[in-house]
């Protein structure tokens, strides 16, 4: 396996000097790289999407120079609720999360509520479609269906769920882009249904849904995940096998709606299959000692446990009742505790949920003057011409005894504090882009630019074109090493349109 990847580490290294994309000290420096690592360079700085990522590095997701931290949000109550629901791109080059929020669900069923949460991976047009049609499909199929008046049984629900995700993944094979083997994505689902009597916890994927009850994890989904034994019997009996916790090596989950390559075996079912549409549905009664549930994406788990994230939000709610707040606060601290993904995560809020209390706010207000201090002193006691950089500070601050840290948030939820702090004290600091560096430099940052106009070019190409992608990204790329050999720079990605 080793093996592998460094042959195609350095296939992709090579190609890449050949087509102007990748220096030959570039070249040079990803032979000398690990093996896992080695692929990873040689296909980030290649970037060349229809050619390389389309096969290998869009299954792996590509990252950023910088995170996209601008967040989508929004709120809203009802039925004894209330919810907020937030989302980040973070380092991912693209946004592929989606989610749904319903308060009173149509035919019939107005005080009852569904929220989900989408994670797409390979595109986001599975995740997308979901989000909006998934719900339809699972309260219009003949098992969830009940009379005039009347609710439908547990049973009941429980059987159009499962009906339903068979169904919308049966749809979506229709599509056109999906059917002609043009969209190859897939999406996890986890999701919520509350009726007046049961919670209803639905999940198919490693997105995850959390319950918690009088200031505790109360229950949990299971992630689907191909190294379970069951989920590695069913991909073994279809005839695949887990490589490196991955189906085939490939894909990290072991059930997910879309993913059509994976669900081709023929004499199996599509419960049978590589992977698996089928969600595991929990219906669980409700409590008075229901405080909230979270829905989040494995951009959020992978950071933070189910006992860290509820106790950061109960900490949270003690602070502010602004639900949308509190999302955007979990995505800053998840980000800075290093996730890497997409982030999107949706917060319901039952009456028992913990209230604003005079006595926690004063503690974080103690908590930001003792912060905002320590930075001071960080910044004071530096004697050099150039202040530290932020990193440094936070270092510094880091190794004091801090008292009351937001549970399960520590010092990366006080974060945008102290960059805060650091750049009021620190106005005329260097922009993290390099804009004020100069020499080598400025000619590395040149260098990041041109590939980032490529990535952008190449990327518009191959979503509003099918025809001729190759065509046009072969005059791209020749265009691109002109420009590149005369030291010029090649300029924004060029508008092309289509018939």
């Amino acid at each position: 396996m080793l093996s592998a990847l460094k042959f195609v580490g350095d296939k992709l290294a090579r190609l890449g000097w050949a087509c102007g994309c990748v220096s030959e000290r570039e070249a040079a420096r990803i032979a000398e790289a690990s093996a896992l690592a080695r692929l990873c360079q040689a296909a980030a700085a290649l970037a060349i999407s229809g050619l390389v990522v389309s096969s290998v590095f869009s299954r792996m997701g590509a990252f950023l120079d910088k995170p996209k931290t601008e967040k989508h949000t929004t709120h809203g109550g009802g039925n004894g609720l209330r919810y907020a629901l937030s989302s980040m791109q973070g380092w991912r080059v693209e946004m592929e999360d989606a989610h749904t929020a319903v308060v009173g669900i149509p035919r019939g069923l107005k005080t009852w509520s569904f929220f989900a949460v989408y994670d797409g991976h390979a595109g986001s047009r599975v995740a997308t479609f979901c989000s909006e049609h998934l719900l339809e499909h699972i309260i219009t199929n003949e098992h969830f269906e009940c009379k005039a008046g009347t609710e439908p049984s547990s049973e009941a629900v429980e059987k159009g769920i499962q009906a339903g995700f068979l169904q919308i993944d049966e749809h979506m094979r229709t599509i056109s882009d999906i059917k002609n083997g043009l969209d190859r994505s897939g999406s996890t689902a986890v999701a919520v249904m509350l009726s007046p009597k049961h919670l209803y916890f639905i999940n198919c994927g490693d997105s995850r849904a959390v319950l918690y009850r009088n200031g505790s994890v109360h229950f949990c989904t299971e992630d689907h995940k191909p190294c379970n034994p069951a989920e590695k019997e069913r991909i073994q009996n279809a005839g695949g096998s887990v490589m490196i916790q991955r189906v085939n090596g490939s894909l990290a989950v072991s059930r997910a709606l879309g993913d059509f390559d994976y669900k081709c075996v023929d004499g199996k079912g599509p419960t049978e299959q590589l992977v698996s549409p089928e969600p595991e549905v929990r219906a669980i009664e409700r409590s008075d000692g229901d405080e909230f549930v979270v829905l989040a994406c494995d951009g959020i788990w992978d950071v933070m446990s189910n006992e860290e994230l509820g106790q950061f939000v109960h900490s949270r709610l003690l602070l502010t009742d602004d639900l949308e707040k509190i999302c955007n606060q979990v995505l800053d601290t998840c980000l800075y505790k290093g996730s890497r993904d997409n982030m999107s995560i949706v917060l319901v809020c039952f009456p028992n949920a913990p209230k604003v209390t005079v006595e926690a706010v004063a503690r974080e207000e103690e908590l930001d003057k003792f912060l905002e201090t320590k930075v001071e002193e960080v910044l004071e006691k530096h004697t050099g011409e150039v202040a530290p950089d932020l990193a440094s500070v936070i270092r510094a601050v880091s190794v004091e005894n801090i008292p009351n840290l937001p549970p399960g948030g520590g010092l990366a939820s006080k974060r945008v504090l102290i960059e805060a702090v650091y750049n009021r004290l620190n106005p005329h600091r260097e922009d993290d882009d390099g804009s004020q560096a100069s020499g080598a430099e400025s000619e590395a940052n040149n260098g990041k630019s041109r590939r980032r106009k490529l990535v952008e070019t190449l990327r518009t190409l191959r979503s509003n074109h099918r025809g001729n992608y190759r065509r046009l990204l072969e005059a791209s790329l020749a265009s691109y090493r002109g420009e590149k050999q005369q030291g010029g720079d090649p300029g924004p990605s060029p508008t092309v349109h289509y018939t």
